[in-house]
């Protein structure tokens, strides 16, 4: 490459640096160094910032796997809540509302931390009938991390009025 007096360049780091002729060598080993400085500059950062951009995802994920968890209990109380409301007898209203809880959750819990309670007094038609359902989440599981959430959650369906209960 040949370098004329007077000529600017803008591969010598600074604009505005004028190049004259007995100068010349310099200018190239300017521009060389400049090329040079940074140099493995982007694998140093994509080494750095790789892992963290990971474990960001990773924590997402986790957080994500809570949310869904949450849901799925409000959900299963829901369905326990309706399922227990539609029978006619209260020993078997709870009975259908732990299955119905179960078959909701499915492998959602920890295994043996599913809890169903009716909390609403009585079971007389026209009142409502009051499940809470609890349940123990594997939430930061997929990091590795040994850490469970117990999430509980209630929900209430009225009795049908007109149903024909059973005397107790």
């Amino acid at each position: 490459m040949r370098i004329r007096a007077g000529k600017r360049l803008s591969r010598l780091g600074r604009a505005g640096d004028v190049v004259r002729a007995g100068h010349a060598v310099r200018a190239r080993s300017v521009a060389r160094a400049v090329d040079g400085a940074d140099r493995g500059l982007s694998t140093i950062e994509v080494v750095v910032l790789a892992p963290i951009m990971i474990l960001f995802i990773l924590i997402l994920v986790a957080f994500g796997q809570l949310v869904d968890g949450r849901g799925a209990v409000d959900s299963a109380a829901r369905d326990a809540a309706r399922a227990g409301s539609i029978q006619r007898d209260e020993n078997v209203a709870l009975s259908e509302a732990i299955a119905a809880a179960k078959a909701d959750l499915g492998d959602t819990c920890v295994d043996g931390t599913l809890l169903v309670k009716k909390t609403s007094p009585g079971f007389e038609a026209g009142s409502i009938y009051k499940v809470e359902v609890s349940c123990t989440i594997r939430g930061l599981g997929s990091l590795g991390l040994n850490i469970h959430k117990t999430i509980t959650s209630t929900a209430a369906s009225p009795l049908d009025p007109y149903r024909r209960a059973v005397p107790n």
